[in-house]
């Protein structure tokens, strides 16, 4: 699993992430303020499992990225205040270390 995090993202990123998301996931960033930007590389079920302990985890939106192969390895975006993204990307590698 690859995972970055991207704190107070520039404009023209978050643009690009845009071009990748679902049409509801483009109106969420447009109506809401994002100060960071979680993103993790991973197989399908964990994006599942992953997005949903990120929601449970902190007051964040979760949404798949497309642009990658969708039956093996997706992408998933974690977006919102930076310490509740932190909090998010914490619970999802503290899982991936106990082995879910």
């Amino acid at each position: 699993m690859t995972t970055r995090i991207i704190n107070a993202p520039h404009p023209d990123v978050l643009q690009m992430l845009q071009r990748r998301m679902p049409p509801h996931g483009r109106a969420w960033v447009q109506a809401n303020r994002v100060d960071s930007v979680g993103l993790m590389q991973i197989p399908v079920a964990d994006l599942f499992y992953f997005s949903d302990l990120a929601l449970k985890a902190a007051g964040v939106f979760t949404v798949e990225l497309y642009g990658t192969c969708p039956q093996h390895v997706t992408s998933l975006a974690v977006m919102g205040e930076t310490s509740s993204v932190r909090m998010a990307m914490d619970a999802i590698a503290a899982a991936q270390q106990t082995g879910f």
